[in-house]
Formats: structure tokens, C-alpha cells, sequence
């Protein structure tokens, strides 16, 4: 169902967001996220002169590379567009901070006590904000196990995306259509994840991989 009918308006600006999560040959994944604000007008700069139609106010990017444990093991930003140049397009090497972080152990607070305010750039702490989730999206299905085994399942451990969200809860239809063996289900308290209303538990053992292998999955019995 799409939004309702909008009054008579006219466009005045458009900031577009878009994450990418990527498969490192070393293992390791890169989860890499992109800001844009445009206007569909020129743009007279604080700073002075005019920023023409079509040329963007912002095009800021920020990368995390993690492991399997969401780790952060890597972080790099960069801003190529920007209203202030010379000034605002000096803070990508403080994002480094994200290294030691971990996308699902209180990532976004951690995020705001490093590079909240003058430490860091309003928009690049903001992008950070999605690298969590984006993580979760990617990780699905090739890392985190998101299918019922079935009846040879002998798995005690639900898929991971299941009483995350309400459509997915112990007692909804979904899960009684689709993974029946888990209806009625009664979690057990699990740690609180980022991205995430309901806890979710991630034993370290079921993320566990060599360096360059394979993904392994949770622990369930399936490939998926």
C-alpha cells in the first residue's frame, strides 16, 4: 500500500542513503554506506559562491570492514562533496575510531561518545547509524541461518530472524505457515543486539570461520 495522496508540493531537497554489504576475498566482509543531499536549485554556500543544479551539497562515504563477530577490523571515510571544503572534508581519518567497535555489542552509543559533535562530521556519525542493520541484512542467509531444517532439524536454537520483528513473532502466522516447528515457541532471554527490538543471542562458536574460508552458519544442521 503506498502513502497516501500528498498535498499540491514542490521538491526543495533529497538526501539519498544507500548501503552495500561485500564479500572480501580475504573473508572478511566490507559493509559500506553513502550520503547524499542534492537540492533542485543552485545552492548559495555559506562559505561563499554557488554550488550549480546538479552538483551535489553532500556526497559523503564511510566503509567498515568487519569479521564474522562483527568486529570492526578496518574503517575508512571520505567526503567529496561538501559545503565547506578544505574544513569539513578534513575529518575522515578520526572515523578510524570505529576500529575495535562491534556492529551488534552497543555500536551506535559507542559511535556517539567517539565521534559525536565537533569530533566528528554530523552526517558521517549519522551514516554510521545503518552499518548495524545493513550488516544483519547481509550476514542472513550466509553467515546467520534464516531457514527450518525441518523435520530432521534437530537444531534447539530457532533461525536467527525469528521474534525480531512483529511479523515474525513465536505466535504469528507467519511463523506457523513457515516454520511451524518454532510456533508457539517461548524464547529464552538473550542479549539485546543493535538493530534490533527483540534480544538476540549470536554464540561466538557459530560465527567462527578460518581466515579466507568458508562462512560457517549457525549451528542447525542446515546449509541453507
Amino acid at each position: 500500500m503506498p502513502l497516501s495522496p500528498p498535498v499540491n508540493r514542490a521538491l526543495r531537497h533529497r538526501r539519498a542513503i544507500t548501503a552495500e554489504a561485500y564479500l572480501r576475498d580475504d573473508g572478511l566482509w566490507d559493509i559500506e554506506a553513502r550520503l547524499t543531499d542534492t537540492k533542485p536549485r543552485e545552492i548559495p554556500l555559506a562559505g561563499g559562491g554557488i554550488r550549480p543544479v546538479g552538483e551535489p551539497l553532500h556526497d559523503l562515504w564511510l566503509r567498515v570492514t568487519i569479521d564474522l563477530r562483527m568486529n570492526v577490523v578496518d574503517a575508512d571515510a571520505c567526503s567529496d562533496w561538501v559545503p565547506y571544503p578544505g574544513q569539513c572534508d578534513t575529518i575522515g581519518p578520526a572515523y578510524r575510531k570505529l576500529i575495535g567497535l562491534n556492529l551488534m555489542k552497543g555500536f551506535r552509543k559507542s559511535v556517539k561518545e567517539r565521534l559525536s559533535g565537533v569530533a566528528g562530521c554530523t552526517h558521517l556519525t549519522e551514516l554510521a547509524g545503518i552499518l548495524p542493520t545493513t550488516a544483519i541484512q547481509a550476514f542472513a542467509g550466509d553467515v546467520f541461518n534464516i531457514r527450518d531444517g525441518g523435520a530432521e532439524d534437530t537444531s534447539t536454537e530457532p533461525p536467527y530472524q525469528l521474534h525480531g520483528c512483529h511479523a515474525l513473532h513465536f505466535e504469528g502466522e507467519v511463523v506457523r505457515q513457515f516454520y511451524p516447528r518454532w510456533y508457539g515457541h517461548q524464547p529464552k532471554p538473550r542479549i539485546k543486539t543493535e538493530g534490533s527490538s527483540t534480544p538476540a543471542a549470536q554464540p561466538a562458536e557459530a560465527l567462527a570461520a578460518p581466515a579466507g574460508g568458508a562462512m560457517s552458519r549457525r549451528s542447525t544442521g542446515t546449509s541453507g
